[in-house]
Formats: structure tokens, sequence, C-alpha cells
């Protein structure tokens, strides 16, 4: 899980009864490893996730700048994954937003000259891509963009990339549609596992929510977020609930912005994680399926398409 390796440590020194090492543990690996926070020169990460798809005119240009430019600048904080992480960044952003359109030719010599980077790094880059479905590679054709019913679109970095282009809107109600589905489902199977080490996690970050409400961090809020429901959907016992953690962990992280990763941290939001822990703790799986539904139906998106549950 997110945070699980960096606070083990914390996590021993820690009384079950007081949060205060862990929860500033958590908001200080919070800020260090904060993905949003430009840098001196640096670019944010998402050119298009604040203007409208009509301001950007005319085609994709591949000219600007020279050793991946503003791209090396935008991901490096992101991925670590150098040369060829950045590429696929930028390549992946550009088909997911349509500056690379569906059977684009993408020709690799042409690639590595624009960005001035090795054939090596090129064909790593589009070999990614390919496992990703956003492009094809064919004997005699060449590499091509694929449309989009091709592409693996619970890819968490695809996921991210729909969540900050042009398509951000269709991609976060989307997002909460599968969320709605999944999590109360996670929340009441999840009751009936008495595996006492991850509730005690989940009350953990519930707590750590609260601290960082009150200290108003809503990065450290978000990452306990997404702590937790992860840890939900281990919890639930399911592995094919479980391979599902990453793709609501990239829906939280979307949800709200670049930076916080939720839409609005609030005290109902911390009892409405609570109440769910209560449910799972008790063994009350009504209970924690009741609750789980009232905290998904709090976000804005998930008003917009699911009915608020009904009071028994």
């Amino acid at each position: 899980m997110l945070f699980t390796k960096d606070l083990k440590g914390a996590r021993k020194a820690a009384d079950k009864g007081c949060v205060s090492t862990l929860a500033h543990t958590m908001m200080t690996t919070a800020r260090s490893v904060d993905p949003g926070s430009a840098g001196s020169g640096e670019l944010n990460r998402y050119p298009y996730a604040d203007s409208p798809v009509g301001d950007r005119t005319g085609s994709p240009s591949w000219e600007g700048e020279s050793e991946m430019g503003r791209v090396g600048r935008r991901a490096s904080g992101n991925r670590g994954r150098g040369l060829h992480g950045q590429l696929v960044q930028q390549l992946g952003q550009m088909i997911v937003s349509g500056d690379l359109g569906a059977d684009r030719p993408l020709v690799p010599e042409e690639i590595g000259q624009r960005f001035e980077v090795s054939r090596t790094v090129v064909r790593e880059s589009l070999r990614v891509l390919e496992a990703k479905g956003l492009v094809s590679a064919r004997p005699n054709v060449g590499t091509r963009v694929r449309p989009v019913s091709d592409w693996n679109l619970l890819d968490p970095d695809i996921i991210e990339w729909r969540a900050f282009g042009p398509q951000r809107d269709d991609q976060r109600r989307e997002l909460s549609e599968l969320r709605w589905a999944i999590e109360p489902l996670a929340a009441r199977l999840a009751a009936g596992r008495n595996r006492e080490e991850v509730q005690q996690r989940l009350r953990d970050m519930t707590e750590i929510m609260g601290h960082a409400l009150g200290q108003g961090d809503a990065l450290t809020f978000s990452r306990a977020d997404a702590e937790f429901h992860g840890l939900l959907l281990q919890l639930a016992g399911n592995r094919m609930l479980e391979h599902l953690a990453g793709i609501v962990s990239s829906a939280l992280q979307v949800s709200g912005g670049q930076a916080t990763g939720c839409d609005r941290p609030t005290e109902t939001s911390v009892g409405h994680h609570a109440r769910v822990v209560e449910g799972v703790a008790a063994g009350d799986a009504a209970a924690a399926e009741s609750a789980m539904r009232h905290l998904l139906t709090a976000q804005p998106e998930v008003e917009r398409v699911v009915p608020a549950p009904r009071e028994h």
C-alpha cells in the first residue's frame, strides 16, 4: 500500500491510542514525494488541466524544446524513470488528449529526432504504450495510434492522463460510477473478515485524516484517504477486487486536482470513514456497506449519477 513500508517503523513506535507520531511521519512523507509541487523552472505536469479544449489551436507540434524540454521537467517529479518514462508520459498525454489522433503514424526516427533521445528510448517507450493499448506496431505498416476502444482504460496512467486532459469530466464520472459499484461490496465483504491488523490500519488512516484536516493539510488527507480505500479492498478477501485497488487510488488522486487528491476534506467525510471502520470491526456487513454508500454519495461526481442511499 501507499505508505505501509514507509510507516512500519513509526507504527511500531506509536501507541494504538495515539496518532501523533504516525501522522507526523505521514505528513512529512507526503510532502517529500508530492508530485504536484513544481520547483523553480518547472511547468505543471498537465498542460490542459486548467484550460478549455478550445484554447488549444492548431495541430500538435513536436517542435519547441530539446533534451525532452517541458515533458522532462513535468514528469521528473512523478515517474522517476529517466528519459524513457518521460517520453512515455509525453506521448501518452498527447494520444489521450487527442493531439495524436487515431491511426496517426508514429515514426520512431522522427520521435527520436524531435525529442533528442536514442532509438532504444523510443523503442522502449512505444513498447510500453503498446502494452497499454494506445499504439500498435505491425510489420509493413509501422506504429500507429489506436482508437479509444482499444485502450486499456483501467490502466492507472491512462486514468491519470484522461483525468487531466480534455476527457476529464467523462473520466471522473466513470471512475465515480465504478467506485459506486465495487466499494460498497468491498465494505460488506470486509465486515466478514477478522483481520485486526488491517482494521487497525484503517483506524490509523481515519485518525490521520482527522489530524490532517485540523492542520489544513489536504495532501496528507488525500494520501491517507487513498491508503484507507486500498486497505478496504484488500480486507475484502476477493483477489479481483483487490486488483482494482490501483484504480481506486488513481480515482482518489485525480478527483479534485493535481495537488489535493480529494474534493473537500471535511469532518463529515472523516465521520463517514469512521463509520465504515465501525461497521467492519463489528462484523456488521449492512452497516459497513451503508456507510460506504453515504461516503461515496458525498462526492460531487457521484451525486450526479447515483441516488443518495435511503435511510432504513
